[in-house]
């Protein structure tokens, strides 16, 4: 009876171990030259670097960055940028990429470092999943855009009537009317500039201003969004958006279905092409007329330094920064936790940071090159035609497309762009999602990738088409206004507490070393400062400042109602209650007798914690349980009972 549980026990144990050969049957994500048989690995050192600088490289920096530059100083600018990149982007990276890389684990699975943490991993996958729900939206507009670029001339060339333009349309502006009051007490509506060309003037007060929308932005908000007035009115969904959205999910869900390896593939092409368009755009807006007007208003002679004396600025430096590199939003552990071991996680960290910020400035150039001449054209100054977000996108820069020759392939070109800059944020926020629900149910889900992928681009799809509606606008705005702002300040700052207090800072660099080789201590002399010190008190300083200077969202002159803003708080409150709520939890959990017992025993890593193959795991690791292989506690005791009978 006791050889028939011994051979019991070790026929289960190799079970739990699978060869290459075994895994490579089961799991098709998982190739021949992998280390990790169980989560794969990534075909090459490209896929991972594509896939890392698509995720960081998103709409924000194209539509967002070179607005920020122009109304804070131009060139001046880019000082408080690179210092906020150097003080608090790059830290975090690294230290993401690092932690991923070193555990093999998405962002929830490796708070088995500091248990009493992993609520920080739950709300940061939240926060992606509300983001990747609008996000996925904007997708489907440039979608729609690019659709309707494929006709001459462009529908938003002109107030076209066959779309439904109202008499508000117009290209240019209309002047204003003046009441004025005639003998006998009669009243007559004039145009001002008649009255000034007969030398009248109109008194104060009879001023009538007329609705004015130019074709572009009556375009988009009457035909492409069909926006109702306010979010209060829901509306219909739109159908030609809804399917748009549909295709998006699909290109999203066929790219992910075997996951790093199919996605690290697609990336080749969606990671490369934005750079392409913006060369391909810089090089015709610099030969256009009035291009060095925009280009100077952008960060040209214009650049005022005396504007990086106000506070706001260096807010604006900082907040764009942590955004638009990607931390904090659980995608960075997941893309590098299925890097090899001994991968050059610093390394990387600069690349795709420089790269990143690099792509920022270069799109300013290609962006405001042609708004320059958007503006000589229509004799306007460069700050009439400037905006940012969905108004430079769907708006200001389409309307500039219209001035040039052969329009309708430029706005393929410039639309196409916007689709491959968001596929590539979808593809790693999505893995992002199916990489931490596989971490926890290896067992169930790690062999049903294709049906994972499927259930998930589902959901999401189903939850997106209130974004669609006639309100859907309104939808967009309040999810990014509430879920990528003040979540990924707490989770960020809480990355850094919880790695450099209480895991320990001199442990996190020695896990390093393990995988990168030994530094010497002037090289983590400045990432011990960053990680302990600087870093996490610039996250609570910038934290404090928005809650402080927080105003409701409003979607350009439309305000939201109460009930909206509350709801916009009762998102970003279910992302991060997650924390404390698991805090108590592993705190109720942990063995002790006192309180603080059981808090220590709360943040003390977890019997598994550490590499997740058992060759890396060292002498440091090497008395812990490990995932790839471990006995369990029946299959022990069933041992020790029958070692007498040998």
């Amino acid at each position: 009876m006791g050889k028939r549980k011994l051979a019991l026990a070790f026929s289960q144990s190799d079970h739990q171990t699978h060869s290459p050969e075994d895994m490579a049957v089961t799991n098709e994500h998982v190739g021949e030259s992998d280390e990790n048989v169980e989560r794969g690995n990534w075909s090459s050192k490209a896929d991972y670097l594509l896939s890392m600088i698509g995720y960081a490289v998103g709409l924000g920096n194209v539509w967002r960055f070179p607005y920020l530059a122009y109304r804070n100083g131009g060139g001046a600018f880019l000082i408080p940028y690179v210092i906020m990149l150097i003080f608090a982007g790059i830290p975090l990276f690294f230290l993401e990429c690092a932690i991923g890389q070193f555990a093999s684990r998405g962002p929830v699975a490796v708070w088995k470092a500091v248990p009493i943490l992993k609520g920080v991993g739950i709300a940061m996958v939240l926060v992606s999943t509300f983001v990747t729900i609008y996000y996925n939206c904007i997708v489907a507009y440039s979608l729609y855009y690019l659709f309707a670029s494929f006709q001459s001339p462009l529908p938003w060339a002109d107030c076209f009537s066959w779309w439904g333009a109202d008499e508000t349309c117009s290209k240019t502006p209309k002047d204003p009317l003046c009441n004025l009051t005639l003998d006998g007490g009669y009243f007559e509506i004039v145009n001002t500039t008649w009255l000034h060309v007969n030398n009248g003037t109109c008194p104060n007060g009879s001023e009538i201003n007329v609705p004015h929308q130019g074709p572009s932005e009556q375009y988009w908000d009457k035909v492409a969004l069909d926006r109702t007035s306010s979010i209060d009115e829901t509306g219909e969904v739109v159908w030609y958006l809804a399917l748009c959205l549909l295709l998006a999910w699909l290109i999203v869900g066929t790219a992910l279905s075997k996951g790093i390896k199919s996605s690290g593939k697609v990336v080749y092409f969606t990671a490369t092409f934005p750079y392409v368009v913006l060369t391909i755009l810089l090089i015709r807006g610099v030969t256009l007329e009035g291009a060095d007007k925009g280009i100077d208003f952008y960060i040209g002679r214009q650049s005022d330094f005396s504007k990086l004396a106000n506070a706001e600025v260096w807010k604006d430096a900082a907040t764009q920064i942590f955004y638009s590199i990607a931390v904090a939003f659980g995608g960075l552990t997941t893309l590098s936790s299925y890097n090899k071991f001994h991968n050059n996680c610093y390394q990387d960290t600069i690349i795709v940071c420089v790269v990143n910020c690099a792509t920022s400035v270069f799109a300013g150039f290609a962006t405001f090159s042609i708004l320059g001449h958007m503006a000589h054209v229509q004799g306007k100054p460069v700050s009439e035609v400037a905006q940012s977000g969905f108004g430079l996108a769907f708006i200001a820069y389409p309307d500039a497309l219209v001035q040039l020759p052969v329009s309708p392939l430029w706005s393929i070109l410039f639309f196409f762009m916007l689709i491959t800059l968001g596929l590539d944020s979808q593809f790693a926020s999505v893995e992002t999602i199916m990489t931490s629900l596989q971490d926890e149910f290896p067992a169930l889900l790690r062999t049903k990738r294709y049906y994972l992928t499927s259930v998930i681009c589902l959901l999401l799809y189903l939850f997106g088409l209130v974004c669609v509606t006639q309100a859907g606008i309104y939808w967009v705005n309040l999810i990014d206004h509430f879920c990528a702002g003040w979540g990924l300040l707490i989770t960020g700052g809480l990355e850094f507490i919880g790695i450099s207090w209480i895991y320990g800072v001199n442990r996190f660099i020695k896990d390093i070393e393990m995988m990168i080789g030994e530094r010497n201590w002037l090289f983590w002399l400045w990432w011990r400062l960053c990680w302990i010190f600087i870093s996490p008190c610039l996250l609570a300083v910038i934290l404090i400042w928005s809650l402080a200077t927080f105003a409701s969202p409003t979607y350009g002159s439309v305000e939201y109602p109460v009930w909206a803003t509350a709801l916009g708080w009762c998102m970003i409150i279910f992302c991060i209650m997650w924390i404390p709520i698991v805090a108590v939890m592993k705190i109720i959990r942990a063995k002790g007798s006192t309180l603080c017992q059981r808090i220590t025993a709360a943040c003390t890593s977890a019997p598994d914690w550490g590499p997740y193959l058992k060759q890396h795991r060292g002498e440091r690791y090497n008395n812990q349980d490990h995932p790839e292989q471990k006995i369990s506690n029946v299959q022990l005791r069933d041992i020790h009972e029958i070692t007498p009978n040998f």
